[in-house]
């Protein structure tokens, strides 16, 4: 059964420079597919639906975009707020966004309280996020409880590192399905950890253009998958 999906959205730059418009207009028709995809995951029972929003690497880009992206977020609480609540929606944010502008924090502060005790979709915003810098300040916290004397390296497992992630500390189970767009076929730092045995889809569609129609073809090409986590099926010898 299909529980949580995670989406690499990629190609809103290729989008806007086909379209011959600014970058941000390309982040802005993103956007517009993001809310998209939420209703269809809502409307399809997912549970857990994961984006890749901002990475921690995006900050090499240039100011205008940057700062373009963080004033999307504004525009996408203030139009989309009332509606996500009134589909019981509930958002975490996985990564450190106390670093953004005091507008973009503020405003996904009001979004977070708000949509606090929903308990429909759960949709996890990646921002101003990374795998592998999740995955190192798990191993500082753990460092930190056994300075405290809270158990023995030896005693650790892959668990006590799962459980200081972001997703870990916020119940969320490992992605079943990782889709990524515009035909780049890599993972790009998103869910390092959890994504270990996740099942892979990529798409030449550009992000903008992403569809409900094919998001929901994907989920259910997910479901034909034999998913062995490195075993092997007793059929397939």
């Amino acid at each position: 059964m299909l529980t949580h999906v995670g989406i690499i959205m990629d190609g809103n730059g290729r989008w806007a420079k086909a379209h011959n418009v600014p970058r941000v207009m390309g982040h802005n028709a993103g956007m517009q597919s993001m809310k998209k995809i939420v209703i269809a995951a809502s409307n399809m029972g997912i549970k857990h639906l994961t984006v890749y929003a901002f990475s921690t690497e995006n900050w090499k880009r240039s100011a205008e975009e940057v700062g373009g992206i963080f004033k999307l977020i504004v525009k996408y609480v203030n139009s989309e707020l009332e509606e996500l609540d009134e589909n019981n929606v509930h958002i975490n944010i996985l990564g450190d966004y106390s670093m953004l502008p005091a507008e973009s924090v503020a405003a996904i502060d009001k979004m977070v309280g708000r949509l606090a005790d929903n308990d429909g979709l759960t949709f996890n915003i990646a921002l101003n996020y990374g795998g592998r810098d999740e995955i190192l300040k798990s191993v500082k916290k753990l460092y930190a409880e056994l300075e405290a004397g809270n158990g023995s390296i030896e005693e650790l497992t892959e668990e006590d590192i799962s459980r200081h992630l972001y997703t870990g500390e916020l119940g969320i189970p490992d992605p079943d399905l990782i889709i990524r767009t515009s035909g780049e076929e890599r993972t790009s730092n998103f869910l390092v950890w959890q994504g270990a045995y996740s099942e892979l889809m990529f798409t030449d569609t550009l992000w903008p253009d992403f569809t409900p129609e094919e998001f929901v073809a994907m989920c259910e090409k997910y479901e034909h998958r034999d998913r062995r986590y490195g075993g092997r099926n007793e059929d397939n010898k």
